[in-house]
């Protein structure tokens, strides 16, 4: 066994290339190479044998946990009549077919086709794609800026890495493109003026989009962008009336809504989709992770009514859309991904991330509000995160040298709990399976206390 792991670990620093990785460390042997190989509910195993509670569900999308028989067969049996056929001119599967009903039938009213790709990316590639096409129908060829957020993820493609507003994804790749603009983020615990309430603040960042919109020109506006919840940004939740304010002004000024539902999408949130559960009315969706719980890669945009009317409209006239993926509407993925939302039924998980998300979320608070260290407690459904401060009263930063949330996570780790270091501020992220139990949310927030404890070992109560 050593001796297979320590090749493996060779292997994989010679010819790996990792993404979201620093690779000179890595390739040198500075960093730790850990081969997964085995995984059981809230649990993944390495191949050394150690077992870690996944309180990061994979990057938030195992959401049926681990070790699902269901789905296996499901793939197994598709890939035995089956293994692929395309989805260009009107070709289909049962699986493929059945799973856009699935969806449509699961979405915020309103929706009506789901066009299928294999990740998030690629989907939000797509909803550009679509947006451009639906306003040159209309024949409005200047109405073609989209308005992301600073601290939104949309993807790591060149036009959705554009879209995402994290300095990670655009340093050294020229990087944001046009026609892509940034707005405010929703991110109430670092407003500027700490004064606001949460509906100041709603307010202020639905006027600074509209102050944007205004000075670009409407004309030249088609869409925004938005995450219900900010996910890599650093798993944010919106005040209240957050999202009310902002549709008011893409109403006034005829822009498109696209929710990008790749994380709360299925369940995550309490509710089937995050835009259930903040009153959103989107133009279009995004989907990925939980689609299938990442048992196999696949993605969507779910395209509305209104806009599916305008792009039928396109089509009578210019001919079949130029657009499309080999792998859309996989046989192997689709089927995944009829078997996955079957388990979100079956095991209640909504329900599931509801309830235990609210007891987790609570125990999380009890147990680390009240540390000198810590600014704020924060989630919705079964996400949530713990950002680090060096100073509560001033509301004082660390200096980001002191890597305070990846100092945390790899505390965590020590005591058997899988979380993430989030990009740009000292921030623990805990987005664990759906299908957590309260007993297991003990002990992600036994572990976190005690990784903080770890980290900031003199003094921790004010």
């Amino acid at each position: 066994m050593l001796n297979d792991n320590n090749q493996l670990n060779a292997w994989d620093r010679d010819h790996f290339f990792h993404p979201s990785t620093h690779m000179g460390t890595h390739a040198r042997g500075e960093s730790n190479t850990r081969v997964m190989s085995s995984g059981e509910g809230v649990y993944i195993t390495d191949k050394t044998g150690r077992q870690s509670l996944d309180a990061f569900a994979g990057l938030y999308c195992v959401n049926v946990g681990y070790g699902r028989q269901k789905i296996v067969d499901a793939i197994a049996e598709q890939a035995k009549n089956l293994a692929y056929y395309h989805a260009y001119v009107g070709h289909g599967t049962k699986a493929s077919i059945t799973l856009a009903r699935m969806i449509v039938e699961r979405s915020p009213k309103g929706m009506s086709r789901v066009y299928f790709g294999l990740s998030g990316s690629d989907a939000n590639e797509t909803n550009l794609k679509l947006i451009w096409y639906y306003n040159n129908v209309l024949g409005r060829p200047e109405k073609k800026k989209i308005i992301s957020r600073w601290r939104g993820y949309h993807g790591s493609g060149v036009m959705t890495g554009s879209l995402t507003g994290l300095e990670l994804f655009h340093r050294a790749f020229d990087l944001p493109r046009t026609p892509i603009l940034h707005t405010e983020a929703p991110y109430y615990f670092r407003r500027a003026d700490r004064s606001q309430t949460g509906e100041q603040f709603s307010q202020y960042c639905a006027d600074k989009l509209e102050e944007m919109i205004l000075a670009e020109g409407p004309e030249t506006i088609a869409a925004f962008i938005g995450e219900p919840v900010l996910g890599t940004g650093g798993i944010v939740p919106p005040p209240a009336d957050y999202w009310e304010k902002i549709q008011a002004v893409l109403a006034k000024y005829d822009v498109l809504l696209v929710a990008d539902e790749v994380i709360t999408g299925f369940g995550r949130l309490g509710t089937m989709f995050g835009s259930d559960r903040y009153g959103m009315s989107p133009d279009l969706i995004t989907i990925a992770k939980g689609l299938t719980s990442a048992y196999a890669p696949l993605s969507g945009s779910i395209v509305s009514d209104k806009m599916w009317q305008v792009l039928v409209q396109g089509s009578d006239r210019m001919g079949a859309i130029g657009h499309g993926w080999t792998y859309s509407a996989h046989p192997l993925c689709v089927a995944a991904g009829i078997a996955n939302l079957e388990l979100i039924d079956e095991m209640n998980l909504v329900e599931n991330a509801f309830s235990v998300g609210t007891y987790f979320r609570q125990q999380l608070t009890d147990a680390l509000s009240e540390h000198r260290h810590v600014g704020e407690v924060r989630g919705e459904g079964l996400m949530a995160a713990v950002e680090f401060v060096e100073d509560r009263s001033d509301r004082r930063f660390f200096d980001p040298s002191k890597a305070i949330g990846q100092k945390v996570a790899a505390a965590l780790l020590e005591r058997g709990v899988i979380g993430r270091a989030m990009p740009q501020g000292d921030i623990l992220g805990l987005a664990p399976p759906l299908c957590l139990t309260r007993e297991e949310a003990d002990v992600i927030v036994k572990a976190a206390r005690a990784a903080v404890d770890a980290v900031f070992p003199s003094g921790s109560r004010l």
